[in-house]
């Protein structure tokens, strides 16, 4: 019970704006692992391989750093509460339009404009949430608002198992538009960010260069340290379905590949929460190296699990440990960065760090194929050698845990 303390202790209004950004990244999440289950489909569509439908992942994450820093300085200085909504709209709106895709060209056009809209939501949903509430709720919250992205991939994965067979790809898409409903919701319960009002009036008149002044060692070092993150996540999410069909020899759509999916994301929810109360009591580096070094000793039950129960629990606990210090991440990047950059320095890391680690597919691939297809390999020595340098590059950073922002220069 004493793990969610914390969350008991917001008012009313605080659990409504944590609620609406958990939700607005869940929903973000939703959206773009649609593509994922549904690239077969797309390609006999329009008539072309799959590798030619992949394009529209990649223009996604490399639209992503785009949108994080527009709209991260649409809500340094309009407001983090109007961006998020306008940002919501433009996401769903991109995803309703990429349904009704003539061609293949159409399709991924929109995909990138889906991926500036996507790249926008995570640094104001997060600075919107962290500036809301009691200084000692942010691990908690870290770890829940992280959560929503293995929630998304698990709503994505269960809405095509349920629903594509009766409505097909275009009809996934047309649920896709659904989180635009989540700005009525925003536009009455949730309240600006009482620590951008406060500094309003100074970081209106402040340029990108004025307000990173002194910061610029920081956002490289920030995006390094993302992008290890990043191929932390990938790593041992990306190639997983493919490891289930080349070594396991799964069928990719029986409820078998489903559970071990299911898994994942229940580990890394799990994980998430509980690494971010954990940094609450020993800080925010400690809790990310711990996480980071203890995935290592799992990695032979995850990727070597003599039976299905054993490969489960794999699953369920390499997750504990990759989104465990991932939970940290929100509260940690926010915690960092300078008040006037908030809503768009975290985001703006993440993405450009996304970018970064677009590789980790096509490099566990190589591997996987020098190593004769075993993909069980690739994923063991890409998280072994990523787990430690992201423990490193964590231990060499610095750390801001309990940050006061409302008493922080403007």
């Amino acid at each position: 019970m004493s793990l969610l303390a914390p969350l008991r202790e917001l008012n009313h209004t605080q659990r409504h704006t944590v609620l609406a950004s958990f939700l607005g990244w869940t929903l973000d999440a939703f959206d773009y692992f649609l593509l994922t289950f549904v690239i077969v489909g797309v390609a006999k569509e329009f008539g072309v391989d799959n590798k030619a439908v992949t394009y529209g992942l990649f223009l996604t994450l490399a639209a992503r750093p785009i949108g994080a820093l527009l709209f991260g300085r649409l809500a340094d200085r309009f407001g983090r509460r109007p961006i998020l909504m306008l940002d919501i709209i433009l996401f769903s709106v991109f995803e309703l339009a990429t349904a009704f895709s003539p061609s293949l060209t159409v399709l991924l056009v929109l995909r990138f404009l889906f991926g500036v809209a996507m790249g926008g939501e995570w640094g104001i949903g997060a600075s919107l949430a962290m500036e809301s509430i009691p200084a000692k709720s942010r691990g908690l919250i870290s770890g829940l608002l992280q959560s929503g992205y293995p929630c998304g991939f698990f709503l994505a994965a269960l809405a095509n198992w349920l629903l594509v067979d009766h409505i097909g790809w275009r009809g996934l898409f047309i649920v896709g538009a659904v989180p635009a409903l989540l700005v009525l919701y925003i536009r009455r319960s949730v309240p600006e960010s009482p620590v951008w009002e406060k500094g309003k009036a100074t970081r209106q008149k402040q340029t990108l260069r004025e307000s990173m002044r002194g910061h610029w060692k920081l956002g490289i070092y920030l995006m390094l340290l993302m992008a290890a993150f990043n191929m932390f996540s990938h790593g041992s999410q990306d190639m997983y379905h493919t490891f289930e069909e080349v070594n396991l020899h799964l069928d990719t759509s029986s409820g078998t590949a489903f559970m071990l999916v299911a898994l994942l994301n229940l580990g890394a929810l799990v994980g998430g929460l509980f690494f971010g109360v954990l940094s609450e009591r020993i800080g925010r580096r400690k809790a990310m190296i711990i996480a980071a070094l203890l995935a290592i000793p799992v990695i032979p039950l995850w990727a070597y699990g003599g039976s299905l129960l054993l490969l489960g629990l794999g699953a369920f606990l390499i997750q504990v440990m990759v989104q465990g210090a991932w939970g940290v991440v929100p509260t940690h990047l926010n915690e960092l960065s300078p008040g006037p950059m908030r809503a768009t320095l975290p985001g703006f890391a993440y993405q450009m760090g996304n970018l970064l680690a677009a590789g980790t597919a096509t490099a566990q691939t190589w591997i996987a194929e020098w190593h004769g297809h075993d993909f069980a390999f690739a994923m063991s020595l890409w998280i072994g050698v990523v787990a430690m340098i992201l423990a490193l590059l964590v231990w060499l950073g610095p750390e801001a845990r309990g940050l006061d922002f409302e008493k922080e220069p403007t």
